[in-house]
């Protein structure tokens, strides 16, 4: 199993910088697009290109479990809406820090879903450090979002915020799904599949922006979207679960530097160390959650 582990790494890192690369896209995109409209050709792209896949590796576009490929598209969608929203109107490293909240609140929703069957058995000790970690990565929020509640960025930073949560939902489908023998490419394939029928809906009401230069940016954030959903779809697929979701926070690290380096981000140290605290929170629920999953309960032997 360990000689395996620089695989997960590299396609981890490998998604986590198609991410933030699309964040900057996204960003000049909305300067002549709305959301549905990002969305829908994020999700187009992304349907010609896993659509091709499934072909190829002779997956077949038939599924065992339709339900769940559609939750895994209403939290992943609404998530990707809130996202794009979140990137085109504040500080790139700050959007994509509150969407990388994700672990923290899945850390809080295995902490409540937990907590009754552990308190009944006596083991709530075992949620203590969780707590601890969770709390802490809500500090970190607080001091990010300090200077952003303070302008007229307050709004879109909640919507940022409430992507991770949504974006927690979709990655726990995600992991039901890789574990019952979903391939990757068909759980991308399905979820650019909604995303693209969403955005169109949302195109078809709002009504379309026409053409603009800005469109040059949509065909990246497709490819870009696309490569990092499947980068890390199959790095969560192959296991090493723990090493995968940390390294995705170096999408964050590749983030501030497009910030500051293509956008001139001015941020307060407090907002760096807020980034700081949510990282580090991250990465201790992620390890701290496979503790506080429930054991299951001893056999009891025969007579």
């Amino acid at each position: 199993m360990a000689p395996s582990q620089p695989k997960h790494a590299y396609w981890s890192l490998l998604g986590a910088l198609a991410f933030a690369t699309m964040g900057v896209c996204v960003k000049f995109a909305s300067e002549g697009y709305h959301n549905f409209e990002i969305v829908m050709y994020r999700g187009l792209i992304g349907v010609l290109f896993m659509g091709a896949l499934v072909r190829q590796t002779g997956a077949g576009f038939a599924t065992p479990v339709p339900l769940m490929h559609v939750w895994r598209s209403i939290v992943g969608v609404t998530a990707l809406l809130s996202w794009f929203y979140a990137l085109a109107r504040i500080p790139i490293a700050t959007g994509m820090t509150l969407n990388y909240m994700s672990s923290v609140w899945i850390g809080v929703i295995l902490l409540a879903t937990g907590w009754l069957y552990q308190s009944k058995r006596g083991q709530t000790k075992r949620q203590l450090p969780l707590m601890v970690t969770i709390i802490s990565g809500f500090f970190g929020v607080a001091l990010l979002l300090r200077p952003t509640f303070e302008s007229d960025q307050s709004f879109a930073a909640l919507v940022g915020l409430s992507s991770g949560f949504m974006a927690s939902l979709a990655y726990l489908q995600v992991s039901a799904l890789t574990k019952l023998g979903e391939p990757e490419t068909r759980v991308v394939f399905y979820f650019s599949l909604a995303s693209c029928l969403c955005g169109a809906i949302g195109t078809w009401w709002i009504g379309a922006s026409g053409w603009s230069w800005h469109a040059i940016w949509l065909i990246p954030v497709g490819l870009l979207a696309t490569l990092g959903q499947w980068c890390i779809t199959r790095a969560y697929g192959s296991g090493a679960t723990l090493l995968v979701a940390n390294l995705q926070y170096a999408g964050i690290a590749f983030a501030a530097l497009y910030g500051v380096v293509i956008f001139q981000d001015d941020m307060p140290w407090f907002s760096w160390l807020g980034m700081a605290i949510i990282v580090i929170s991250g990465m201790l629920a992620t390890v701290l959650r496979a503790r506080a999953l429930p054991e299951p309960a001893p056999k009891e032997m025969d007579a």
